[in-house]
């Protein structure tokens, strides 16, 4: 039986950082499923520079991911009870409490293990905002 392994995030510019991630996280599994964050769904931050079917493609194209889906609307917890997953993988900066994500998914009868990946780049772009920042340092004045 393969060992199924989800991660999940916006993907908003893809840089270093996200290829990190994905490789540590298709590592604790035998298949990668990424759950890309409809922009509806993001507040914790700005919303997403690049539409999220864009995302989605972009991120389905990395070659540790096996497949890619767009995050459910209503319900961030229903394509997790869909896919069943044996792990789910967060990402060292990634605004999830384990402890809240474990209670909510023993709730929903879901027994997986949730693994934090510490693993990260070390790269002056490694982050979406730092990539925005960066161009409108460059280009905003034009």
């Amino acid at each position: 039986m393969k060992r199924r392994v989800v991660a999940t995030g916006t993907f908003d510019l893809i840089h270093p950082g996200h290829i990190t991630f994905l490789r540590e996280a298709r590592k604790l599994g035998d298949e990668l499923i990424v759950i890309v964050a409809r922009e509806k769904n993001v507040r914790h931050k700005p919303k997403p520079v690049v539409p999220e079917e864009q995302r989605r493609k972009v991120v389905e194209a990395i070659k540790y991911v096996d497949r890619a889906i767009l995050g459910d609307e209503k319900d961030i917890f229903k394509p997790i009870m869909e896919l069943k997953p044996d792990v789910i993988v967060l990402g060292h900066d990634q605004h999830f409490d384990e402890n809240w994500l474990k209670e909510e998914l023993k709730k929903r009868n879901l027994s997986c293990e949730v693994v934090r990946i510490e693993v990260k780049e070390d790269c002056p772009y490694c982050s979406s905002h730092k990539i925005i920042e960066r161009v409108l340092e460059k280009y905003g004045g034009r």
